[in-house]
């Protein structure tokens, strides 16, 4: 079976899985509600602040509930005594690894679709015109967040208080894919060509593929550990 192939099976199941339980959609959504409302009732009506802070309230939104998602990557797979099916797989295990990352990309788009328009509702927010520049910040963004996050959850699926060290890990390293977002989201969202912020992107792009090497290369270990 090639590469591709092996990821591909991977990803699918992942996405047959989810669509059969729904859970981590399910809880990711409820849990984007309180979000919604949380902010809702902290900026109140005044739309100069709104618009100050709206980028940054897009970032925490996806950020806290992609933490949800991708903490969970593993944790199924030691629910149904699955992990030493993967150890003992034969082939590359990045496949593994590529295969997990696309089912947690392709979940993580589906979230922000809908936080996305869950803003618009909740906060009048016009982003239609910022539409396609959000979502290719947003892609770049999800890849770098899933990138990273897939392997730490892989490293903490064993461990007892991996509710409390996953975050602890990811979150300090995905510092550049968080300001880059924030920064290309009050781009789009002001109606600035991306352009404008082109470093940004930049640097977007350059976390997103070291994360991304990063993974590939270490994952055989990481899930022989």
């Amino acid at each position: 079976m090639t590469f591709a192939r092996r990821a591909l099976v991977v990803a699918w199941k992942d996405v047959l899985v989810e669509r059969r339980s729904k859970e981590t959609l399910n809880s990711l959504l409820f849990f984007s509600l309180l979000l919604l409302f949380a902010f809702q009732f902290a900026l109140g009506p005044d739309r100069d602040r709104l618009a100050e802070t709206l980028p940054g309230l897009f970032w925490l939104g996806f950020v806290l509930a992609g933490l949800l998602g991708l903490g969970r990557s593993f944790v199924i797979e030691q629910e149904n005594d699955c992990w030493e099916g993967l150890v003992l797989a034969p082939g590359d295990k990045a496949a593994i690894y590529v295969g997990k990352l696309a089912g947690n990309v392709a979940l993580m788009l589906i979230v922000e679709a809908l936080l996305l328009i869950l803003f618009a509702v909740f906060f009048n927010a016009d982003i239609g015109r910022a539409l396609p520049a959000l979502s290719l910040v947003a892609v770049l963004g999800s890849l770098g967040l899933a990138a990273l996050g897939t392997l730490f959850a892989a490293m903490t699926a064993s461990v007892r208080a991996r509710e409390l060290l996953f975050p602890v890990l990811l979150l300090p390293a995905q510092i550049p894919v968080l300001l880059a977002g924030v920064q290309g989201t009050e781009a789009a969202l002001a109606g600035e060509p991306l352009a404008a912020v082109s470093h940004w992107l930049e640097l977007l792009v350059i976390a997103d593929t070291i994360y991304l090497v990063v993974g590939v290369l270490t994952f055989d270990f990481i899930l022989e550990g």
